[in-house]
């Protein structure tokens, strides 16, 4: 037997053990921040400023000291581990039969099995979802008290489910994310998403205003000792409201009884790519109702749309200047120059990030070919590789199901704004899916956003394309009426007017409705539900939902 293997494992549980004191010292330290920075706010005197300043000037090298000491230990660790498994893999032996030194080392071995790199597809999985992260990091992760209970809690869902039989509900199971694991969800947003990191967020919570410079204004010459001229700026502001991107899914069990890394990965990556994907066509071609306003729609925008607020800077009809076409007759170098006068109307004045292009596989494929020439060597080689040639700017390419074919989108992107709120959340579902042997969970993310400077971005369309100005989104069907209701007769005199008020079921969910008369001659309706008196007669007043659902109401109409 391997003594050299036995000899890492000691080492290994120490330097586990010192690591825990370590990571004991960190909570500490976090209580301790917090009661400086409380000490901070309540100083008002010289005396008391440099004594806090000396605590915090302890504290910050106490604490500095300890990181380092816990990412001294983290890679000792995972040397270590390193080599024990290339050990264990060089000997590739099991302990003596009956040695009571060893009794439990088989599952000690299966257990590490479980979590080690070799296995691909946990490696891509964890790849994706830790990124940089070592494999002690992961596991210091996964020891934090915090992430302990949320884990916990999810697979007490599980077992709670399970002890119940037949019972589906399972109470207190809401579950909110630890904060480190929310840094992880965003992270994997990030990853899906190839706008976020280019256009300006805030975190607000409550309505969001933001303020927006409504012009430049030019500075004036005089002599040096002269007075200086006040300058004239205008600030506009911009209101956001607040929409929730999300839903539910279902996990299969038997993953929720897997190892809690293969348990956080799943999660994490599901959410992540869910999310991010749609954070990126909603910024592009989100409609602006029920949900943020994409920059596409915002130039497609022929008049000034109702309830523009009329704070905001002055609605500007850009659906002609900034949606341009270019012919299929232009290629090679002159589909660059094309390109270069098509993105000239993209006004970059209030700008401070770079021009960002936007294209999906298809197209960027075109544009690489456009580019291609034979370099002094012989070589096939092309000037784009990320970026535009010439014209500058960072290439994002994103899937076909997003962008379309031939549509390019360019501008400046940090002036879309997008307004995060507070309160990310993750939950278990109150009802088990029993027979399906699955649960179901939720993920939410709740934003707002705009081109506060439409005029920043032009749309292009190569290839004689016209641009998509739209997109479908997928439709809300959870938050559609069940019923409708009205009352199965009415009566109103020749010349006079009723509303009829129908009841919705569930009460309070949005929806448009449409009315329509039989038999105008007696009695007419308006888009509101206002019955209007014609002849005597009868006529039936009928409503109906976006989603189908009608009701009606038989109206008499008596003599004036």
């Amino acid at each position: 037997m391997a003594l050299k293997a036995l000899l890492l494992k000691k080492q290994i549980d120490q330097k586990r053990k010192q690591l825990n004191g370590l990571l004991e010292k960190r909570t500490a330290h976090e209580a301790k921040e917090a009661e400086l920075a409380k000490a901070i706010e309540e100083v008002e005197t010289e005396e008391q400023r440099a004594e806090v300043e000396g605590m915090v000037a302890e504290f910050e090298t106490e604490r500095d000291e300890n990181e380092q000491a816990i990412d001294n230990l983290q890679r000792e660790i995972e040397g270590l581990e390193n080599d024990l498994s290339a050990e264990e893999q060089k000997q590739n032996t099991e302990p003596p039969e009956g040695a009571q030194a060893h009794a439990g080392e088989n599952e000690k071995r299966e257990e590490r099995n479980k979590m080690n790199y070799t296995d691909k597809k946990h490696t891509d999985t964890r790849a994706r979802v830790y990124g940089d992260m070592t494999f002690a990091e992961q596991r210091t992760l996964i020891e934090r008290e915090d992430v302990k209970a949320f884990l916990t809690g999810i697979k007490d869902t599980i077992r709670g489910a399970r002890d119940a039989k037949q019972t589906r509900a399972i109470n207190n199971v809401g579950l909110l994310i630890p904060e480190v694991m929310l840094g992880l969800l965003r992270e994997n947003v990030l990853r899906y998403s190839k706008l976020y990191r280019h256009v300006t967020v805030s975190r607000v919570n409550g309505e969001g205003r933001i303020l927006i410079s409504g012009g430049i204004p030019e500075a004036v010459w005089t002599e040096c000792c002269a007075r200086l001229n006040e300058l004239s700026m205008t600030f506009y502001q911009d209101a956001f409201g607040c929409w929730k991107l999300g839903g539910y899914f279902t996990v299969c069990n038997a993953n929720l009884e897997d190892s809690d890394i293969d348990l956080v990965a799943e999660i994490l990556l599901t959410l992540g790519q869910s999310l991010g994907y749609t954070d990126d066509k909603t910024i592009l071609y989100g409609t602006g109702t029920n949900m943020p306003l994409g920059i596409i729609p915002r130039l497609a925008q022929t008049s000034q749309p109702a309830g523009y607020s009329p704070t905001a800077r002055p609605w500007v009809d850009l659906h002609t200047s900034n949606i341009r076409t270019i012919a299929n007759t232009y290629t090679g170098l002159a589909l660059f120059q094309q390109l270069a006068l098509a993105a000239g109307y993209s006004k970059g004045a209030y700008a401070r990030g770079e021009r960002v292009w936007v294209m999906n596989e298809t197209t960027y494929g075109k544009i690489i070919a456009a580019a291609m020439s034979i370099d002094a060597s012989g070589a096939i080689v092309s000037g784009v590789n990320g970026t535009m040639p010439v014209l500058g700017g960072v290439i994002e390419v994103l899937p076909t199901s997003i962008m379309p074919d031939d549509n390019i989108l360019t501008g400046y992107f940090d002036l879309y704004h997008m307004v995060e709120r507070a309160g990310d959340r993750f939950a278990s579902s109150e009802h088990f899916l029993f027979l399906s042997d699955q649960t179901v969970f939720k993920g939410t993310t709740r934003w707002d956003g705009k081109p506060v400077i439409a005029e920043a971005f032009v749309l292009i369309g190569i290839d004689g394309t016209n641009p998509t100005t739209s997109a479908a989104f997928v439709t809300d069907t959870a938050n559609q009426p069940e019923s409708i209701w009205l009352p199965a007769t009415a009566t109103v005199a020749a010349g006079e007017n009723i509303t009829l008020a129908p009841v919705i079921n569930p009460y309070g969910v949005e929806t448009t409705l449409t009315w329509d008369s039989g038999t105008v001659a007696k009695a007419t309706v308006d888009t509101t539900g206002k019955v209007t008196g014609v002849a005597a007669g009868t006529s039936v007043i009928t409503v109906t939902t976006t989603n189908g659902l009608s009701a009606q109401c038989t109206v008499t109409v008596t003599s004036a």
